[in-house]
């Protein structure tokens, strides 16, 4: 889940349509206070976030969000009409991850988002997820305490998957994440692959789940 914090209707409505038709859960809020109830339901897996805003700024938002344990560690993306340099640094020595000016190409913000997610992804070397525990740096999988065999391909699959937890990823995506540019094969590969990994995993199998016509995901609620 991404949250959106910018108080232009226009603009926020053009992030959230973007973000939602690459696949990706998100939700916006015009106003800090609305933020902060979602906050308190739910932590997202990154937060763009506006500087200028109603009731409070963007930058007393983040120092909020870097002063609790719960979210000292959220990737943040700062999103902004002003462009100097000071700006730039006020936002990054509060703990932006990254920083993005106005008006911004939304392709570039989607690069930037993925970036993001997957170099602070990687920093989580085991992940859960129900009777499911994978350890990247083991190399092991388990399902109710018993070790699952996967080969490399579907171990691949699995951690990208979970690593994107509650978003879709296309075939394309995982193609190209999984085995890379140069792979001339066809997108049914992903499908054989993903079908036995299912079947490998037993009960666990079912968190993966077909977006038909898209490709797969592993939700958050799994």
């Amino acid at each position: 889940m991404i949250y959106l914090l910018e108080d232009d209707d226009s603009i926020r409505d053009l992030v959230l349509y973007t973000l939602q038709s690459q696949g990706m859960e998100a939700k916006g809020f015009p106003r800090p206070s609305a933020f902060w109830e979602a906050m308190a339901e739910r932590i997202p897996s990154l937060v763009l976030l506006d500087i200028m805003l109603p009731e409070e700024d963007g930058i007393s938002v983040l120092k909020t969000l870097r002063s609790s344990a719960r979210t000292c560690r959220l990737p943040v993306i700062m999103l902004t009409a002003k462009g100097t340099e000071y700006d730039k640094v006020r936002g990054l020595d509060a703990g932006a991850d990254d920083y993005l000016a106005k008006p911004f190409g939304m392709m570039e913000l989607l690069s930037r988002i993925r970036a993001l997610l997957r170099r602070t992804q990687r920093e989580t070397d085991t992940y859960r997820c129900g009777v499911l525990t994978v350890d990247q740096t083991r190399h092991t999988v388990t399902v109710a305490d018993k070790e699952v065999v996967l080969t490399q391909k579907e171990f691949e699959v699995l951690c990208l998957l979970l690593r994107n937890r509650g978003q879709v990823l296309s075939r394309e995506r995982l193609i190209e994440d999984v085995w890379g540019y140069a792979f001339t094969g066809e997108s049914r590969t992903v499908d054989v692959h993903v079908r036995t990994l299912r079947q490998k995993l037993g009960e666990a199998g079912a968190y993966i789940e077909t977006v038909r016509g898209y490709g797969y995901k592993i939700s958050r609620e799994s």
